[in-house]
Protein backbone atom coordinates (compact mmCIF):
# COMPACT_ATOMS: atom_id res chain seq x y z
CA UNK A 1 0.00 0.00 0.00
CA UNK A 2 1.33 3.33 -0.78
CA UNK A 3 -1.61 6.11 0.55
CA UNK A 4 0.58 9.22 -0.74
CA UNK A 5 0.38 7.49 -4.53
CA UNK A 6 -3.47 6.57 -3.65
CA UNK A 7 -4.24 10.18 -2.84
CA UNK A 8 -2.51 11.70 -5.50
CA UNK A 9 -4.36 9.16 -8.80
CA UNK A 10 -7.54 9.91 -6.67
CA UNK A 11 -7.12 13.98 -6.79
CA UNK A 12 -5.75 13.68 -10.10
CA UNK A 13 -9.09 11.77 -11.42
CA UNK A 14 -11.03 14.25 -9.06
CA UNK A 15 -8.94 17.39 -11.38
CA UNK A 16 -10.06 15.81 -14.92
CA UNK A 17 -13.52 14.97 -14.24
CA UNK A 18 -14.02 18.42 -13.07
CA UNK A 19 -12.29 19.22 -16.64
CA UNK A 20 -14.52 16.83 -17.89
CA UNK A 21 -17.39 18.50 -17.10
CA UNK A 22 -16.47 21.86 -18.06
CA UNK A 23 -15.28 20.95 -21.79
CA UNK A 24 -18.93 19.61 -21.68
CA UNK A 25 -20.54 22.67 -20.19
CA UNK A 26 -18.49 24.58 -22.78
CA UNK A 27 -20.08 23.08 -25.65
CA UNK A 28 -23.58 22.81 -24.12
CA UNK A 29 -24.95 26.03 -26.03
CA UNK A 30 -25.14 23.84 -29.13
CA UNK A 31 -24.63 20.06 -28.77
CA UNK A 32 -27.47 18.42 -26.74
CA UNK A 33 -26.86 16.25 -23.84
CA UNK A 34 -27.72 12.87 -25.35
CA UNK A 35 -24.83 14.00 -27.95
CA UNK A 36 -22.75 15.03 -25.36
CA UNK A 37 -22.88 11.55 -23.50
CA UNK A 38 -22.09 9.94 -26.79
CA UNK A 39 -18.37 11.71 -27.01
CA UNK A 40 -17.88 10.94 -23.62
CA UNK A 41 -18.79 7.24 -23.58
CA UNK A 42 -17.21 6.44 -26.67
CA UNK A 43 -13.92 8.30 -26.50
CA UNK A 44 -13.22 6.98 -23.24
CA UNK A 45 -13.51 3.36 -25.19
CA UNK A 46 -10.02 3.36 -26.25
CA UNK A 47 -8.52 5.08 -23.05
CA UNK A 48 -9.84 1.54 -20.85
CA UNK A 49 -9.00 -0.55 -23.63
CA UNK A 50 -5.71 0.41 -23.88
CA UNK A 51 -5.48 0.33 -19.79
CA UNK A 52 -6.54 -2.86 -20.48
CA UNK A 53 -3.96 -4.26 -22.92
CA UNK A 54 -0.87 -2.52 -21.19
CA UNK A 55 -2.08 -4.61 -17.53
CA UNK A 56 -1.98 -7.39 -19.55
CA UNK A 57 -6.27 -7.91 -18.94
CA UNK A 58 -7.78 -7.28 -22.07
CA UNK A 59 -8.60 -11.40 -22.64
CA UNK A 60 -9.47 -11.51 -19.08
CA UNK A 61 -10.91 -8.12 -17.92
CA UNK A 62 -13.82 -8.33 -19.86
CA UNK A 63 -15.72 -11.50 -18.70
CA UNK A 64 -19.03 -11.07 -17.61
CA UNK A 65 -21.36 -13.08 -15.10
CA UNK A 66 -24.42 -10.74 -15.44
CA UNK A 67 -25.35 -9.48 -18.78
CA UNK A 68 -28.10 -7.71 -17.55
CA UNK A 69 -26.84 -6.64 -14.48
CA UNK A 70 -24.48 -4.19 -16.75
CA UNK A 71 -27.49 -3.32 -18.52
CA UNK A 72 -29.16 -2.33 -16.28
CA UNK A 73 -26.38 -0.37 -14.48
CA UNK A 74 -26.11 1.06 -17.78
CA UNK A 75 -29.64 2.03 -18.23
CA UNK A 76 -29.49 4.09 -14.55
CA UNK A 77 -26.00 5.31 -15.42
CA UNK A 78 -26.23 7.14 -18.42
CA UNK A 79 -29.64 8.61 -17.40
CA UNK A 80 -27.76 10.17 -14.70
CA UNK A 81 -25.12 11.29 -16.84
CA UNK A 82 -27.40 12.51 -19.40
CA UNK A 83 -29.77 14.63 -16.44
CA UNK A 84 -26.01 15.64 -15.17
CA UNK A 85 -24.92 17.55 -18.45
CA UNK A 86 -28.20 19.02 -19.24
CA UNK A 87 -27.62 20.68 -15.64
CA UNK A 88 -24.42 21.84 -16.76
CA UNK A 89 -25.32 23.92 -19.27
CA UNK A 90 -27.95 25.50 -16.98
CA UNK A 91 -26.24 26.22 -13.62
CA UNK A 92 -23.24 27.26 -12.76
CA UNK A 93 -20.25 24.38 -13.11
CA UNK A 94 -19.77 24.67 -9.13
CA UNK A 95 -23.61 24.70 -8.31
CA UNK A 96 -24.03 21.17 -10.38
CA UNK A 97 -20.97 20.01 -8.61
CA UNK A 98 -22.27 20.71 -5.05
CA UNK A 99 -25.92 19.28 -5.82
CA UNK A 100 -23.93 16.01 -6.97
CA UNK A 101 -22.84 15.50 -3.64
CA UNK A 102 -26.24 14.33 -2.75
CA UNK A 103 -25.35 11.22 -4.73
CA UNK A 104 -22.92 9.59 -1.99
CA UNK A 105 -25.77 10.75 0.63
CA UNK A 106 -28.72 8.64 -1.13
CA UNK A 107 -26.04 5.79 -1.37
CA UNK A 108 -26.62 5.59 2.44
CA UNK A 109 -30.10 5.59 2.21
CA UNK A 110 -30.50 3.29 -1.26
CA UNK A 111 -28.14 0.68 0.60
CA UNK A 112 -30.42 0.45 3.47
CA UNK A 113 -33.30 0.40 1.16
CA UNK A 114 -32.58 -2.51 -1.41
CA UNK A 115 -29.08 -4.10 0.15
CA UNK A 116 -30.62 -4.23 3.55
CA UNK A 117 -27.13 -3.19 4.58
CA UNK A 118 -27.53 -1.80 8.82
CA UNK A 119 -27.47 2.27 8.60
CA UNK A 120 -27.79 3.68 12.57
CA UNK A 121 -28.66 6.46 13.78
CA UNK A 122 -25.48 8.09 13.49
CA UNK A 123 -25.14 7.62 9.55
CA UNK A 124 -28.97 8.65 9.06
CA UNK A 125 -28.57 12.04 10.77
CA UNK A 126 -25.42 12.75 8.90
CA UNK A 127 -27.54 12.17 5.60
CA UNK A 128 -30.53 14.63 7.14
CA UNK A 129 -27.51 16.83 7.58
CA UNK A 130 -26.09 16.87 4.09
CA UNK A 131 -29.98 16.94 2.59
CA UNK A 132 -30.58 19.98 4.36
CA UNK A 133 -27.15 21.55 2.83
CA UNK A 134 -28.66 20.57 -0.39
CA UNK A 135 -31.88 22.15 0.29
CA UNK A 136 -30.07 25.44 0.96
CA UNK A 137 -28.58 25.29 -2.36
CA UNK A 138 -31.70 24.95 -3.94
CA UNK A 139 -33.69 27.11 -2.22
CA UNK A 140 -32.86 30.25 -4.37
CA UNK A 141 -33.60 28.41 -7.48
CA UNK A 142 -36.87 26.92 -6.44
CA UNK A 143 -37.74 30.40 -5.58
CA UNK A 144 -37.54 31.12 -9.23
CA UNK A 145 -39.87 29.36 -10.53
CA UNK A 146 -42.31 31.61 -11.37
CA UNK A 147 -39.86 34.25 -12.15
CA UNK A 148 -38.45 35.42 -15.58
CA UNK A 149 -37.30 32.71 -18.25
CA UNK A 150 -33.30 32.56 -17.77
CA UNK A 151 -34.76 31.63 -13.28
CA UNK A 152 -36.99 29.19 -14.77
CA UNK A 153 -34.34 27.36 -16.60
CA UNK A 154 -32.37 27.44 -13.61
CA UNK A 155 -34.26 26.00 -11.95
CA UNK A 156 -35.17 22.96 -14.15
CA UNK A 157 -31.51 22.55 -14.04
CA UNK A 158 -31.54 22.32 -10.24
CA UNK A 159 -33.78 19.96 -10.29
CA UNK A 160 -32.57 18.04 -13.60
CA UNK A 161 -28.94 17.65 -11.32
CA UNK A 162 -31.35 16.68 -8.37
CA UNK A 163 -32.56 13.84 -10.37
CA UNK A 164 -29.29 12.78 -11.50
CA UNK A 165 -27.80 12.11 -8.58
CA UNK A 166 -30.59 10.16 -7.37
CA UNK A 167 -30.07 7.88 -10.30
CA UNK A 168 -25.92 8.16 -9.80
CA UNK A 169 -26.99 6.73 -6.45
CA UNK A 170 -28.88 3.67 -7.80
CA UNK A 171 -26.37 3.28 -10.20
CA UNK A 172 -24.00 2.75 -7.29
CA UNK A 173 -25.98 0.18 -5.78
CA UNK A 174 -25.64 -1.57 -8.99
CA UNK A 175 -22.03 -1.36 -8.47
CA UNK A 176 -22.07 -2.56 -5.24
CA UNK A 177 -24.39 -5.52 -5.67
CA UNK A 178 -21.79 -6.35 -8.89
CA UNK A 179 -18.33 -6.00 -7.22
CA UNK A 180 -19.42 -9.21 -5.59
CA UNK A 181 -18.94 -11.25 -9.24
CA UNK A 182 -17.73 -8.82 -11.86
CA UNK A 183 -14.16 -7.50 -12.38
CA UNK A 184 -14.06 -3.75 -11.76
CA UNK A 185 -12.38 -3.18 -15.64
CA UNK A 186 -15.58 -5.02 -16.96
CA UNK A 187 -17.98 -2.32 -14.95
CA UNK A 188 -16.00 0.26 -16.49
CA UNK A 189 -15.67 -1.04 -20.19
CA UNK A 190 -19.25 -2.21 -20.35
CA UNK A 191 -20.70 0.96 -19.06
CA UNK A 192 -18.90 3.04 -21.65
CA UNK A 193 -20.08 0.42 -24.39
CA UNK A 194 -23.73 0.82 -22.52
CA UNK A 195 -23.91 4.44 -22.54
CA UNK A 196 -22.73 5.11 -26.07
CA UNK A 197 -25.10 3.17 -27.61
CA UNK A 198 -28.27 4.41 -25.69
CA UNK A 199 -26.70 7.61 -26.42
CA UNK A 200 -27.57 6.99 -29.90
CA UNK A 201 -31.27 6.33 -29.10
CA UNK A 202 -31.49 10.52 -28.65
CA UNK A 203 -30.33 11.26 -32.60
CA UNK A 204 -34.25 12.02 -33.06
CA UNK A 205 -34.31 14.87 -30.42
CA UNK A 206 -32.29 16.74 -31.99
CA UNK A 207 -28.23 15.83 -32.71
CA UNK A 208 -26.38 18.60 -34.62
CA UNK A 209 -23.28 19.09 -36.23
CA UNK A 210 -20.80 20.78 -33.88
CA UNK A 211 -18.31 22.82 -34.39
CA UNK A 212 -14.40 23.00 -34.39
CA UNK A 213 -14.03 23.67 -30.94
CA UNK A 214 -16.92 21.83 -29.80
CA UNK A 215 -15.66 18.63 -31.59
CA UNK A 216 -12.04 18.57 -29.60
CA UNK A 217 -13.57 19.70 -26.78
CA UNK A 218 -16.40 16.56 -26.73
CA UNK A 219 -13.18 14.22 -27.69
CA UNK A 220 -11.02 15.72 -25.27
CA UNK A 221 -14.04 15.63 -22.69
CA UNK A 222 -14.22 11.61 -23.62
CA UNK A 223 -10.31 10.31 -23.42
CA UNK A 224 -10.12 12.61 -20.17
CA UNK A 225 -13.27 10.97 -18.76
CA UNK A 226 -11.99 7.64 -19.61
CA UNK A 227 -8.37 8.55 -18.13
CA UNK A 228 -9.96 9.99 -14.61
CA UNK A 229 -11.97 6.42 -14.37
CA UNK A 230 -8.49 5.11 -14.92
CA UNK A 231 -6.94 6.98 -12.02
CA UNK A 232 -9.69 6.59 -9.92
CA UNK A 233 -9.72 2.64 -9.74
CA UNK A 234 -6.33 2.73 -9.55
CA UNK A 235 -6.21 5.03 -6.30
CA UNK A 236 -8.00 2.18 -4.53
CA UNK A 237 -5.06 -0.49 -5.47
CA UNK A 238 -2.46 1.95 -3.05
CA UNK A 239 -4.49 3.29 -0.18
CA UNK A 240 -7.97 2.14 1.56
CA UNK A 241 -10.87 3.77 0.45
CA UNK A 242 -11.20 5.53 3.98
CA UNK A 243 -7.91 7.31 3.11
CA UNK A 244 -8.76 8.51 -0.77
CA UNK A 245 -12.57 9.01 -0.57
CA UNK A 246 -12.51 12.38 1.12
CA UNK A 247 -10.70 13.92 -1.51
CA UNK A 248 -13.45 13.34 -4.14
CA UNK A 249 -14.38 16.81 -2.26
CA UNK A 250 -11.58 18.64 -3.62
CA UNK A 251 -13.42 18.37 -6.72
CA UNK A 252 -15.93 21.84 -5.31
CA UNK A 253 -12.29 23.90 -5.32
CA UNK A 254 -11.18 22.99 -8.92
CA UNK A 255 -14.77 23.45 -10.18
CA UNK A 256 -14.98 26.79 -7.71
CA UNK A 257 -11.67 28.09 -9.85
CA UNK A 258 -12.80 26.64 -12.96
CA UNK A 259 -16.15 28.35 -12.55
CA UNK A 260 -14.61 31.73 -11.87
CA UNK A 261 -11.89 32.29 -13.81
CA UNK A 262 -13.34 30.25 -16.97
CA UNK A 263 -16.83 30.70 -17.34
CA UNK A 264 -17.25 34.03 -14.70
CA UNK A 265 -19.11 32.11 -12.42
CA UNK A 266 -19.01 33.76 -8.53
CA UNK A 267 -20.59 31.86 -5.68
CA UNK A 268 -23.26 32.72 -4.20
CA UNK A 269 -23.57 32.75 -0.09
CA UNK A 270 -25.98 29.97 -0.17
CA UNK A 271 -24.33 27.37 -2.52
CA UNK A 272 -21.35 28.03 -0.31
CA UNK A 273 -22.81 27.03 2.90
CA UNK A 274 -25.42 24.41 1.61
CA UNK A 275 -21.78 22.78 -0.08
CA UNK A 276 -20.19 23.08 2.99
CA UNK A 277 -22.96 21.13 5.21
CA UNK A 278 -23.08 18.37 2.33
CA UNK A 279 -19.26 18.09 2.23
CA UNK A 280 -19.33 17.80 6.55
CA UNK A 281 -22.03 15.16 6.15
CA UNK A 282 -20.08 13.03 3.46
CA UNK A 283 -16.94 13.14 5.41
CA UNK A 284 -18.82 12.58 9.11
CA UNK A 285 -20.27 8.99 6.79
CA UNK A 286 -16.56 7.95 5.07
CA UNK A 287 -14.96 8.48 9.29
CA UNK A 288 -18.27 6.60 10.30
CA UNK A 289 -17.92 3.68 7.70
CA UNK A 290 -13.98 3.93 8.43
CA UNK A 291 -14.37 2.98 12.43
CA UNK A 292 -17.02 0.47 11.30
CA UNK A 293 -14.70 -1.33 9.11
CA UNK A 294 -12.37 -1.31 12.21
CA UNK A 295 -14.35 -2.28 14.19
CA UNK A 296 -15.92 -5.27 12.52
CA UNK A 297 -12.17 -6.27 11.43
CA UNK A 298 -11.41 -6.56 15.58
CA UNK A 299 -14.35 -8.64 15.60
CA UNK A 300 -13.37 -10.59 12.96
CA UNK A 301 -9.67 -10.93 14.60
CA UNK A 302 -11.43 -12.16 18.15
CA UNK A 303 -12.97 -14.80 16.27
CA UNK A 304 -10.36 -16.69 14.25
CA UNK A 305 -8.78 -19.54 15.93
CA UNK A 306 -5.07 -18.53 17.29
CA UNK A 307 -3.46 -21.51 16.21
Amino acid sequence: MSPFKGIALKLCSVMLFVVMSALIKAASDHVPPGQAVFFRSFFAIPVILGWLALRGDLRTGLRVQSRMGHFWRGVVGTTAMGLMFAGLGLLPLPEVTALGYTAPLLTVVFAAMFLDEKVGLFRISAVALGLVGVLIVLSPRLSTLSGETVQTLEAIGAVLVLLGAVCAALAQIYVRKMVATEQTSAIVFYFSLTSTLLSLLTIPFGWVIPGGTETVFLILAGVLGGTAQIFLTSSYRFADASVVAPFDYASMLFALLIGYFVFAEAPTGPMLLGAALVILAGIIIILRERHLGIKRGKARAARTPQL
